[in-house]
Parts: C-alpha cells; sequence; structure tokens
C-alpha cells in the first residue's frame, strides 16, 4: 500500500511556533518530510514548501534543506536515511570555506575544513556536505554530526534576517564521511536545477505568509489605498503562483531534461512576485507593525535575506546565454 502523501492541511494540528530546530523535529516525527521526489509529483512537493514558508522561514529553509537531503539521496543512491534523522544540505560553496574529502579505507572519507552557511546545524542530526577530492573533483559526501571532528561554532551570522535558521559555520576535523554518487555528480544530476527551482516555492510561502497577515489586518473599513495596495499583493502572489504551477507541469514531463533555463526563470519570476509583496505590504501598513508587531516585522526581515539565495543579475546575465540557443521561445502562448 502506498504511503499517504503529506499536505498542507496536515501542518495545522502541529503547533510548529516553537524553534525551528525543534519544529522540523515534529514534523520528521509526522512523517511529513517524506515528499514527492522531483520530477514524480513536483507540485505536491512545492505545495508542502510553500506551506511550511507560509509559517515560518528560517523552518523552511531548515525543512527545504532536510528534504532536499533525502531527495539527492535517493537520486544518488546513497545510505538509506534513518528513521527519525534530520539532515541538511550543505553545499555553498564560498571561496574562504572550502571543505576536503580524504580517502579512508574502503569506500570511505574523512572531512577536513571549515563549511559555512550550515543552517540548523546546532539542531541536525547529519548531512549532505559538498567537498573537493585529492584530485581537486567535487564531490558529495553524508556525514553523521553526532561524533569527534565535527564541531559547530557560533560564527558565520550576523544578520537579523533568517537567524533563527542558525546558519554558522561548521569545522570538520577527520570525520568520518560516506562519498555519495561519483565526482561531479551533484550538479550533474537532473535534480539539481529541479531542487534549485523548488527553492522559489519557499520564496512564494514567505510572501504568501505575508498576504496572509496583511488580509486579516485588513478591516471592512479600510481606505482606498490599503485596499489597492492589498489587490496589487493578490496580483504579486497570483503571478508567482502561475509560474510555478508552470515550472513544475514541465518538470513532471520531462523529468530527465536540464532544468537550468526553467529554473532560472521561476526563481527570478518569484523573486519579483515576493518583492513586490514586501513593497505593497509595507507602504499599506506604515511603520507600526515593522515596530510593534513581531510576526510581521520577522517576516519582513527574514524574506529579503532568503531571496537573496538567488544570484541576482548574474542569473539574469545566465539566463541569457541559455536563450540565445533556444529553438522555442519559451514565453509562446
Amino acid at each position: 500500500m502506498t504511503a499517504r502523501r503529506p499536505q498542507p492541511e496536515d501542518l495545522a494540528p502541529l503547533g510548529l511556533d516553537g524553534p525551528p530546530g525543534e519544529a522540523l523535529r515534529v514534523l520528521v516525527s509526522a512523517g511529513l518530510d517524506r515528499l514527492p521526489l522531483p520530477g514524480q509529483e513536483t507540485r505536491a512537493r512545492w505545495r508542502m514548501l510553500a506551506a511550511v514558508a507560509a509559517i515560518d522561514l528560517s523552518l523552511a529553509k531548515l525543512y527545504e534543506g532536510h528534504t532536499d537531503a533525502l531527495a539527492i539521496l535517493a537520486e544518488l543512491g546513497g545510505p538509506a536515511p534513518a528513521r527519525g534523522s534530520r539532515w541538511g544540505t550543505w553545499c555553498a560553496e564560498p571561496p574562504d570555506a572550502r571543505v576536503l574529502l580524504r580517502p579512508a579505507g574502503s569506500d570511505g572519507g574523512r572531512l577536513e575544513g571549515t563549511k559555512a552557511w550550515c543552517s540548523g546545524a546546532a539542531d541536525l542530526t547529519h548531512a549532505m556536505v559538498s567537498c573537493w577530492d585529492d584530485d581537486g573533483a567535487p564531490r558529495l559526501a553524508a556525514v553523521a554530526l553526532a561524533q569527534p571532528g565535527v564541531h559547530v561554532t557560533r560564527s558565520g551570522w550576523a544578520a537579523v534576517g533568517m537567524a533563527a535558521s542558525a546558519s554558522v559555520e561548521v569545522r570538520f576535523e577527520g570525520a568520518t564521511a560516506t562519498p555519495v554518487g561519483r565526482a561531479g555528480a551533484y550538479v550533474a544530476r537532473p535534480g539539481f536545477w529541479q531542487g534549485g527551482a523548488g527553492i522559489a516555492a519557499c520564496w512564494w510561502g514567505g510572501a504568501a505568509g505575508l498576504v496572509q497577515w496583511c488580509r486579516e489586518m485588513t478591516h471592512e473599513t479600510a481606505d482606498a489605498h490599503r485596499l489597492a495596495h492589498r489587490g496589487a499583493m493578490e496580483v504579486a502572489l497570483h503571478t508567482g503562483a502561475a509560474a510555478l504551477r508552470e515550472a513544475a507541469t514541465w518538470i513532471d514531463r520531462q523529468p530527465r531534461d536540464d532544468a537550468q533555463a526553467l529554473a532560472l526563470r521561476v526563481r527570478t519570476a518569484v523573486e519579483t512576485s515576493a518583492e513586490a509583496v514586501m513593497r505593497h505590504a509595507g507602504r499599506a501598513f506604515g511603520a507600526t507593525p515593522l515596530c510593534r508587531n513581531a510576526r510581521f516585522a520577522r517576516r519582513m526581515a527574514d524574506l529579503p535575506v532568503f531571496l537573496r539565495q538567488g544570484h541576482a543579475e548574474r542569473d539574469l546575465e545566465t539566463l541569457g546565454r541559455l536563450s540565445q540557443h533556444t529553438e522555442s521561445p519559451a514565453w509562446t502562448l
């Protein structure tokens, strides 16, 4: 019998108002992390990402990383995750924080170096870590975090936005790890850009949570200006949702195809929608909720930081180059 697919309505009874690490533990215990893999039921997967992001963006950061790790393990034939384990996907590659994978016996390895931007490190049990082998080839390794040689620091994050994601630096000093996939497999697999597109579902969910707050705070007696801003937010949210639905359909129809151009388009479209939502929300309600409402203020601080996971004009440049080689324009109706 096929297990029931997690649904956004399953989140309501759980009470996910606590710290993100504890909330992730609740989600995993409830089995709400077992999402359809990208390329199978992508829209259902993204609906869950968006629903969690509408609750809390720092929680969404941890949840997306955990579910991405499960998808990578399935796609690349990695070790089966233990029941109740909570994973991170730590694959940022800043030039000043590089981790090496040293060979160590039969099919094993040891990690050396500092990894930056390790979201939720203090609350996770395992992580997928991008690293480099002795030949300079990019690799991916699974590592258990509760072992000697793994040091979770308190360094690496100074921002107010997304502070609860606790995206700190982690030092590896000979930690035992299991290589996952061949060299270069992490970025070569179809799921890399499919997952990259899925980040936009988190952004959209963050904007949707902001719009929901605005709906709750807009009364029947609201003036025309506030109502106009509300209408503009609805349009922006609708535009982002349409882009996500179209992208999910495309991925499921050709799950083995290169989704880079698609991912860059949908990420940029949703980023534009989310920025419009924030602009109109701030203008509609003014300074009062930014200063006196923790829920509103936190989301207005978190969402811009999360959006910067995109690469702005660099992504647009890449998309422009890719479009030069596209035979059929993506905007054809």
